[in-house]
């Protein structure tokens, strides 16, 4: 079987992985994104695909990209940390590259990296929840993945929960990213951390240098802050779970992003407020909650693999 690069474009980095027919990155590298310049972005891309092909055959890309694709998987017609805004981005690809090129959402494609290699490889079916800056989803239904009738399905964080909200960078008030999110783990902590808290301590006292790294590290060490903010977020993420199945019905819903590296400190109140809130929670049978297995390199298996299969 032919290999294929993923590449997984975020705001800060870009990745580019060389996939074999097993999932496995057999090479990579990686450079930092100029994200205030579109057409840079795509001459980074370019250059960091050619690097890798210069020491493999390669057969086709795929690009994850952390934004809204259209439904031909040739546009990216919004990305919130990119100055993308209807980039034809497979054609320029396929432009400077001479290879056929595939644009996925990236969390579709982490989706769908889990499904052929990860969590949910015995599964026929997942709602994959990626939990990092944001809240991202992707959805597989009968082993196809599901991208809707515009090609931006499964947009799950911008479900609004709090009618009046907090402002959400998509232009709405109240969706649930903005509190379940890494984004609103950091935020929560900066307001209640107080003198003598060891997140703010471990911040230099500077509620601003506050980060999610270290609140995780702090809850799996015990601190009694750390650990109450990661289960207020996970019973946010568990309430907005029950109300997508009960849309869905999905028989798997695996956690993934950043945010998943705190364990059972946060899926342990995400299954419990999962389970207070579903729908007649004692009479349907219940979804499988799973932690995601292939980390950061989701994304660039899944596009790799998106490639390989010609979606």
């Amino acid at each position: 079987m032919p290999l294929t690069i993923g590449v997984d474009v975020g705001g800060t980095k870009i990745a580019a992985g060389v996939v074999d027919e097993s999932g496995k990155i057999i090479d990579e590298a990686r450079r930092q994104t100029p994200a205030q310049d579109p057409s840079e972005i795509v001459d980074a891309i370019v250059d960091l695909v050619h690097e890798v092909t210069a020491r493999h055959e390669i057969a086709a890309v795929g690009v994850g990209a952390a934004g809204f694709v259209s439904s031909d998987r040739a546009v990216v017609l919004f990305a919130p940390n990119l100055a993308w805004r209807d980039v034809p981005l497979r054609d320029q690809l396929e432009s400077g590259l001479d290879l056929p090129v595939v644009i996925e959402n990236d969390v579709n494609a982490a989706a769908w990296g889990e499904f052929r290699f990860g969590a949910a490889v015995d599964a026929h079916d997942l709602l994959m929840v990626a939990v990092g800056t944001g809240v991202g989803g992707g959805l597989v239904v009968e082993g196809e993945l599901v991208r809707g009738r515009f090609g931006i399905a499964a947009e799950i964080g911008h479900l609004r929960v709090v009618r009046g909200g907090l402002a959400c960078g998509c232009g709405q008030h109240g969706c649930w990213e903005q509190y379940a999110s890494g984004r609103a783990l950091v935020r929560m902590a900066r307001e209640r951390a107080v003198e003598g808290d060891a997140v703010l301590s471990a911040a230099g006292g500077d509620r601003a240098n506050i980060n999610g790294q270290d609140i995780t590290r702090l809850a799996q060490r015990g601190d009694e802050l750390s650990v109450a903010l990661i289960a207020e977020l996970g019973q946010w993420l568990g309430e907005g779970i029950a109300s997508l199945a009960a849309v869905l019905d999905p028989g798997l819903v695996v956690i993934g992003g950043g945010v998943a590296e705190a364990g059972d400190l946060l899926i342990t109140p995400l299954r419990k407020a999962f389970s207070e809130s579903l729908p007649a929670t004692d009479n349907r049978p219940h979804l499988e909650i799973r932690t995601a297995t292939l980390g950061n390199e989701a994304a660039i298996i899944g596009a790799a693999e998106l490639a390989r299969e010609g979606q």
